[in-house]
C-alpha cells in the first residue's frame, strides 16, 4: 500500500494553495487527489475578471488565478491523480489515515496518510430545499450549473431570466447571461439585504438596470414541459409572503443562487466535529480539526467571499500539516483560549487557539448576521475591551478579518476571546 506524509483532497484552489504551502514548508512525500479532469475546481469556469486583487496586485480571471498555482505545483513537482473520487478515510491504530479513492486507471486504491488537508469545496443548494411549489419543468438551473454551461460547454440555458438569490455566483450570471443577450428581468432575495459582494450589485446589476428585490421570494412556477413564467411575493419578518404583493414574470429560465453547502460529508464519515453555522469543521489556530492530523481550509471549511483569502487560509493548513508531520506538533485543547461570536457576529474561524503554537499573530476570519451602519467591532479578551473599531458599514456578503497579535493572545490566564457588533 502506498503511503504519503500529506493527502490533500481536493485540488481547487484552497487545495493547490495548501499543496504548495506543505511543499514549501519541508513536505515532499505529498499527493493532491482531484475528483475533476483538471486542476483548478471552479475557478476555471470563472471567466470574469476581478480575482487575485489582494493575492498578486493585479485582476485575473478565475482560471489565471488558478493557473498561477497550478505552474507552481507542477514547478515543485506535487503529485496529482485527476478524475479521482475519494470514497472514504478510515481511522488508523497509530493515527495514520487509509484513504480508499477510485478511477477508471486504478480501479479501487487504498493508500496511508500521515496527515490529511481537507479541500473538497462546496456544492450549491438545490430547488429541493427551497420548497417552491409547482411542476418540475426544464429551465430550472442553479447559477453555478448556468455558469458552466454558458463559459465551459458554450450553450445558453435561456433568454428570459429570473434569478432567485442574490449570492455572487447569481450576480455575475445576471451580466453574464445579459451580455449573452438575455434579458435578465429581476433578481429575488428573500432577505432584507443582498448575499453577494457589494461591488458585484454595482458592477453586475446598477450598472445593467437589472433590478433586485429585496424581501421577496418566488412563491410559484407555471409551466409543465419547459418553465413559461414564475410569481414573485414580498415577504414579511417571518418570511411569509404577503397577500397582495404578487408580481408575475414571464420567463424560459429561473436560476438559483441561494447559498452554498460545503462538501463534508467525508468530514462527518471520520468523526469531524462541525460547526452548524458553518457547516463545516470546527478547526483550531492552525486549522487543525478535532481529529489528529486532519486539517480543513477553504470552502470545506466556511464560504468565502475571495478566492485570495481561500489561498491565504489554505497555506496556513498546508504549514500546520508540515509542523504536525516534521516537528510533531500536536493540538492541546486544554491549554487553548476559545473564541465566542455574539451581538451580530455570527461565527468566528477558528474557533480556539493556543498561544503556544502562535509565531507573530492569527487572522480570524467572521461574518455578521445582518446590515450594520456606523457600528463597533469590540473584542472582549476575559471580558475586558481590548480591541474597538469603527465601521461604516457591516454586510452578511462581506467575510471580515482581524489580526489578534501574539501580544494580546499572552495575557496571562486568558481563557475566552468574544466578538461584539455594538453601538458604542
Amino acid at each position: 500500500m502506498e503511503s504519503y506524509d500529506v493527502v490533500v483532497i481536493g485540488g481547487g484552489p484552497a487545495g493547490l494553495a495548501a499543496a504548495v504551502s506543505a511543499r514549501e514548508n519541508g513536505i515532499y512525500n505529498l499527493l493532491i487527489l482531484e475528483r475533476d479532469n483538471m486542476l483548478g475546481g471552479i475557478l476555471n469556469q470563472c471567466i470574469h475578471n476581478g480575482f487575485g486583487l489582494h493575492r498578486f496586485g493585479e485582476e485575473l480571471t478565475g482560471p489565471e488565478y488558478a493557473y498561477k498555482f497550478i505552474e507552481k505545483a507542477e514547478e515543485l513537482n506535487i503529485n496529482c491523480r485527476l478524475n479521482t473520487m475519494v470514497l472514504n478515510i478510515e481511522l488508523n491504530s497509530d493515527k495514520s489515515k487509509k484513504i480508499t479513492y477510485i478511477n477508471k486507471e486504478e480501479g479501487v486504491v487504498l493508500i496511508n496518510a500521515k496527515a490529511v488537508i481537507l479541500a473538497m469545496g462546496c456544492r450549491e443548494r438545490s430547488r429541493g430545499a427551497l420548497n417552491i411549489p409547482g411542476f418540475r419543468p426544464a429551465g430550472i438551473f442553479s447559477a453555478g450549473a448556468a455558469q458552466h454551461l454558458v463559459n465551459i460547454e458554450g450553450y445558453m440555458p435561456g433568454k428570459e431570466v429570473v434569478i432567485l438569490g442574490s449570492g455572487d455566483i447569481g450576480l455575475i450570471m445576471a451580466r453574464r447571461m445579459t451580455f449573452e443577450g438575455a434579458k435578465v428581468k429581476a433578481v429575488a432575495e428573500i432577505l432584507p439585504f443582498s448575499g453577494g459582494l457589494k461591488r458585484n450589485i454595482v458592477q453586475c446589476l446598477d450598472d445593467f438596470k437589472i433590478p433586485l428585490k429585496l424581501s421577496h421570494t418566488i412563491i410559484d412556477i407555471k409551466g409543465r414541459d419547459r418553465l413559461e413564467g414564475v410569481t414573485i411575493a414580498e415577504v414579511d419578518e417571518n418570511m411569509k409572503p404577503i397577500k397582495g404583493t404578487e408580481e408575475y414574470y414571464s420567463c424560459d429560465t429561473l436560476l438559483l443562487s441561494v447559498g452554498l453547502i460545503p462538501e463534508n460529508e467525508l468530514s462527518k464519515e471520520i468523526g469531524v466535529e462541525i460547526n452548524p453555522l458553518t457547516s463545516g469543521a470546527v478547526v483550531n489556530e492552525g486549522l487543525e480539526t478535532n481529529i489528529e492530523g486532519v486539517f480543513s481550509c477553504g470552502n470545506v471549511l466556511h464560504v468565502h467571499d475571495l478566492v485570495d483569502f481561500v489561498s491565504e487560509e489554505a497555506e496556513t493548513a498546508g504549514k500546520s500539516a508540515s509542523l504536525y508531520i516534521l516537528k510533531n506538533k500536536r493540538r492541546n485543547d486544554a491549554d487553548s483560549v476559545l473564541l465566542k461570536a455574539s451581538s451580530g457576529v455570527r461565527y468566528t474561524v477558528p474557533s480556539m487557539i493556543n498561544t503556544d503554537n502562535v509565531d507573530d499573530y492569527v487572522t480570524v476570519r467572521f461574518r455578521v448576521s445582518n446590515v450594520f451602519h456606523n457600528k463597533f467591532l469590540n473584542v472582549y479578551f476575559d471580558g475586558e475591551k481590548l480591541i474597538h473599531k469603527k465601521h461604516l458599514i457591516f454586510a452578511p456578503g462581506e467575510m471580515e478579518t482581524l489580526k489578534l497579535d501574539k501580544a494580546m493572545l499572552s495575557k496571562k490566564g486568558l481563557k475566552n476571546i468574544e466578538f461584539k457588533i455594538e453601538d458604542n
